[in-house]
């Protein structure tokens, strides 16, 4: 049988043979890259020795640890596995090939005037490796400048036996691979006499950026720089230049050179500690050879490499595995577009904690300004506001109230005069004017244009009844901003006056008295929780939704297809019964938005994010929140009894006609916010319709891209009949705005990763005159301890789960403590599995401190940090009286 396999003679599709490693470099040595000649002993060779010594069965044995086991019990395992390949002899015909495999390299040596016994590199290359989904990078041995065919043979071994190690044996488990298909091939290499080594991105592996070659490097050897020892120059280069954009040279102490029959660390001399490993030049050369790996693979790649004399040679190449999707850096200056007025992330901008996407930007801009013209001019005076005093624009992408200096004097100046309009109910304000005039209208709208099927409807009429819904949900959300402070004031005066003048010691809190109503997400909540409980007595439905993956069982309610694990399983009766139920569940509730940038699907588009509630609620996990609500009514009933009876007559009085007010206004402020995306799914299924035709057209890449547009760039393309089915575009191989989506979405991503001020320009008097208006802590705080707002009481210590939004929610698991920037109605669901709740947005009268509170979980609101700081898996104390959450430090 033949063991040995020839660099040359290998290929990507040698997997199973060559292991990752293995098949790489044979791949590349094929297409003639500067790789060092070598071979590969097979797998093959692996799977004899260990049968010719009758330890197949017993490794299996050690290595069959339960999920999760501790790291005691793998490096306990690792150990026994060891010895038994220590104890074991390797068979005469490997051994003999292996021996002339190695001599040929010793007689190349001996060709170039090399010593005959040829230093190599003895690599473990294993099948679950160097893969597009887990690299297991460093999880298996490697053996440096090793001479001698004895020496080879026994490193060989030890690379066998490191296939057991206990952090190879830990990451298969924790990654899925089942240990009995894993086997280990040897790669065989010459070793590079190198001056420096390094390791090169061919795309940012901190950004994403596909443009930027990333490179560090050290001198000497690579070992030092793959364990940690020494600190690299890193270079980034542009991929399609050449051009050196960054460079940091590190002082670099130590380096690894040769050493008789091995390696060691010693210090770098003196004059080379701070020059750079790499002038632009080699940086560059070496760029164009890495952007060339990468063009032949068809993927970014982690590549190593060494340079002897002037010259680059190819020791390795994995894809990179987790990379992100490209993004630009974070923004560090938030430049004003407008002088002379003052910037508010306050109010609707609760509601878009992201930046916003371009042609949500344009048009929302345009709808905030007249939905806020028509209350101002109504409240103050049509000679009051003027064009231009009031706007919505973006900095670095993120939406502020804009109010400019002059305008702003002219509205303060009237505010006795606005705040009689609005209390007298002008302008269809408060409870009384968004229930009869302002939500049916917006229902009416929306209803009109969903007479309008966006398939029929030519591209300009589209384009007119999207900026219509988005206006009325504007001004929906104007008409919902007026009953915000009703019911926050109507609660603050039933605190204030029963903490002072009724509570006693071991009463309950006054939030006791206005919990227990039905709101819209309450009642959302119910109608999920009983689906759940249908699906659950019907066992084989149950095991179908609660084991299939919630993108397959939505993908099967948007075709109609039953999914996997349904399919000849359950009752195809049961199946179109469950997908009913669901679908009227998502008609009536589906429009709650996550974000109300119009970009996010809400869940009657993508119900994936609501599934995950859902299968755990179907799993008997979770409380009856029927049961839950009745049980707050019931104590919130006793108590007012109870504490009425004990009051005067005067006081009596008092307190139930506060109550009256705070428990009719409370379910009112959820009711209204929920409906604010009545518009959202019809909106975006009209704007998906143009993004189909400007696909087809040769506009975009892909329907959703249409988001990433400018307004003026679609109303171009509309006016242009490229948004007309039929139309297209000749000429191009490429879209005509793909490049530019690309480099916007790469900049939004960026931006996201920034911490927007509250207030803008960013300045003390900004922040002692308007900061404790603001819906967010000053991001400055350091230390282990984040104070916020305690909007529900309570106490608990738990793993943190740091959610951005909808496609997160499948990670959250039961008993954690939800952590996002904002919640809105569409994230109740998660209430039912989160221990408590911590957000950088919010206040005591937000949709989280009422939703929690109805829960009975903590939370902690505005911190302005919390997603900055807080790690999935990390421990938080979370104190809801006290408003403050403690950090341990760790996270898994």
């Amino acid at each position: 049988m033949t063991y040995i396999r020839d660099f040359d003679q290998l290929g990507r599709s040698d997997l199973d043979e060559a292991g990752g490693k293995g098949a790489n470099l044979g791949e590349l040595a094929r297409a003639g890259f500067p790789v060092p000649p070598g071979f590969v002993l097979t797998t093959a060779a692996y799977q004899d020795f260990v049968n010719a010594n009758g330890i197949a069965g017993r490794i299996l044995e050690l290595a069959a640890l339960p999920s999760g086991a501790p790291n005691d019990e793998y490096d306990a395992a690792a150990a026994q596995i060891r010895a038994l390949f220590a104890e074991s002899t390797m068979p005469e015909e490997i051994s003999g090939e292996l021996r002339a495999a190695y001599a040929r390299l010793g007689q190349r040596a001996t060709a170039v005037g090399e010593d005959a016994a040829a230093r190599v590199a003895v690599r473990s290359s294993a099948t679950a490796e160097d893969l597009a989904s887990a690299s297991f990078a460093g999880q298996q041995d490697t053996y440096l400048n090793v001479s001698g065919a004895d020496s080879v043979a026994a490193a060989v071994i030890d690379c066998w036996a490191s296939l057991w190690n206990a952090r190879a044996m830990a990451y298969r488990s924790r990654n899925g691979f089942d240990p009995a298909t894993v086997r280990l091939a040897v790669v065989i290499q010459e070793m590079v006499d190198a001056g420096a080594a390094g390791v090169l991105f061919t795309a940012d592996p901190a950004t994403g950026r596909r443009d930027h070659v990333v490179i560090s490097a050290a001198w000497g050897l690579g070992e030092s720089l793959v364990s940690g020892a020494v600190t690299t120059d890193d270079v980034v280069v542009d991929a399609a230049t050449g051009r050196v954009e960054q460079r940091r040279t590190a002082d670099k102490d130590v380096m690894t050179v040769y050493d008789g029959a091995g390696t060691r660390e010693q210090a770098v001399p003196e004059e080379k500690r701070r020059e750079p490993v790499l002038d632009d030049n080699a940086a560059a050369a070496l760029a164009r050879q890495g952007t060339a790996i990468a063009k032949h693979f068809g993927s970014p790649q982690d590549i190593e490499w060494a340079e002897a004399a002037g010259d680059f040679f190819i020791l390795q190449a994995r894809p990179i595995t987790a990379l992100p999707e490209p993004s630009a850096d974070a923004p560090t200056e938030w430049p004003l577009p407008y002088p002379n007025g003052m910037y508010f992330r306050a109010s609707i901008v609760e509601q878009l904690p992201d930046p916003l996407s371009p042609l949500f930007a344009d048009l929302i801009d345009g709808s905030v300004v007249k939905s806020l013209n028509a209350l101002l001019n109504e409240a103050f005076g049509k000679s009051v506001v003027r064009p231009g005093d009031v706007s919505l624009p973006t900095v670095n992408g993120y939406a502020y109230y804009y109010y400019n200096n002059a305008g702003m004097r002219r509205v303060m100046g009237r505010s006795l005069t606005a705040m009689r309009a609005l209390a007298q109910g002008k302008a269809h304000m408060g409870i009384k004017g968004w229930r009869d005039h302002s939500h049916p209208k917006y229902r009416g709208l929306v209803k009109f244009w969903a007479a309008k099927p966006p398939a029929d409807r030519p591209a300009a009429e589209l384009l007119e009844g999207i900026t219509a819904l988005l206006d009325a949900g504007a001004a929906y959300y104007t008409a919902v901003q007026s009953i915000i402070p009703i019911a926050a004031t109507s609660e603050i005066m039933l605190r204030g006056y029963y903490d002072k003048l009724v509570r006693r010691p071991g009463d309950p809190s006054a939030e006791v008295f206005l919990l227990g109503y039905d709101s819209e997400p309450i009642r959302a909540e119910k109608s999920l929780y009983d689906l759940a409980v249908w699906t659950r007595a019907r066992p084989q439905l149950a095991a179908a939704v609660t084991e299939g993956s919630a993108a397959a069982i939505a993908e099967a309610l948007r075709t109609g297809a039953p999914p996997a694990g349904v399919a000849g399983n359950v009752d195809p009766e049961q199946w179109d019964e469950w997908r009913s139920r669901l679908q009227r569940h998502l008609d009536r509730y589906g429009h709650a938005v996550y974000n109300l940038d119009f970009v996010n699907p809400v869940p009657a588009d993508d119900p994936s994010a609501l599934l995950e509630t859902l299968r755990y609620f179907v799993r008997g996990q979770g409380k009856d929140p029927h049961e839950r609500q009745q049980r707050s009514a019931d104590r919130r009933e006793e108590q007012a009894r109870l504490i009425s009876t004990r009051l005067g007559p005067r006081r009596r009085a008092v307190f139930r006609r506060l109550l009256r007010w705070a428990q009719k206004a409370a379910p009112v402020r959820e009711d209204a916010l929920a409906d604010v995306g009545l518009a959202w799914p019809l909106m975006r299924r009209m704007l998906l319709e143009l993004g189909e035709r400007l696909t087809a057209s040769g506009v975009i890449a892909a329907p959703a891209d249409i988001f990433w547009l400018r307004l003026d760039e679609l109303r171009n393309a509309i006016d242009f009949g490229l948004a007309t089915p039929g139309a297209a575009i000749t000429g191009t191989d490429r879209p005509v705005r793909a490049e530019a989506v690309e480099q916007r979405k790469m900049l939004w991503r960026g931006q996201r990763k920034a911490a927007a001020p509250q207030l803008l320009p960013e300045s003390r008097w900004m922040e002692r005159a308007f900061g404790s208006m603001m819906p967010a802590r000053s991001v400055q705080q350091a230390g282990d301890v984040i104070s916020g707002v305690g909007a529900s009481s309570g106490q608990v210590s738990a793993p943190a789960r740091l959610l951005h939004g909808p496609d997160d929610f499948a990670s959250m698991r039961p008993g954690e403590v939800l952590v996002a920037r904002m919640t809105t109605p569409a994230w109740t669901p998660l209430f039912a599995m989160a221990s408590g709740v911590v957000t950088d947005v919010g206040g005591p009268l937000s949709h989280s401190s009422i939703v929690a509170r109805e829960y009975g979980i903590p939370a902690v609101l505005g911190t302005g940090v919390a997603t900055q700081r807080v790690s999935s898996g990390q421990q938080l104390k979370v104190d809801g009286d006290a408003g403050t959450v403690t950090l341990d430090g760790s996270a898994t």
